[in-house]
């Protein structure tokens, strides 16, 4: 289970390394293993829509049990894959960098990270020094 905590703290770490690294301004949710938001935040600055973005990138991560470029390599090897989930999922599903797994220790799946508002690469940047600094492992 990710905590409301490790959340929190994925969430201001991710959002300060994308100021430090001089990135346009990140929104950043953190799903439970069911999909579910742990917690939002969405930087000043960022656009109203940037929400469902991130949402898009960790809830596909999450339902596939796939992180993102995975998903992206998937959708360029086998487009009518993607539209098929996105179908299932009602359209929710992001996929491309910046969908983040988080695992326990076991490599059990226990919810997914989503970032954006940059380049799909950049997101992915600020979502693994976030998750690195909550202490979980990332699959990206």
């Amino acid at each position: 289970m990710v905590s409301l905590e490790q959340a929190r703290l994925m969430i201001a770490e991710t959002l300060k390394k994308g100021r430090e690294m001089g990135f346009k301004p990140l929104s950043v949710v953190v799903l439970d293993a069911g999909g579910h938001v742990q917690a939002f935040e969405r930087e000043d600055g960022a656009a109203p829509g940037r929400f469902a973005i991130a949402h898009g990138k960790a809830y596909g991560a999450v339902m596939l049990g796939m992180a993102g470029r995975a998903q992206m390599a998937r959708a360029e090897a086998q487009a009518y894959f993607m539209q098929a989930v996105n179908g299932v999922f009602g359209g929710a599903v992001v996929p491309v960098p910046g969908g983040v797994l988080l695992r326990d220790d076991a490599g059990v799946v226990i919810g997914a990270l989503g970032v954006t508002g940059d380049t799909s690469d950049n997101d992915l940047e600020a979502a693994l020094a976030g998750i690195d600094a909550a202490g979980l492992a990332a699959e990206a």
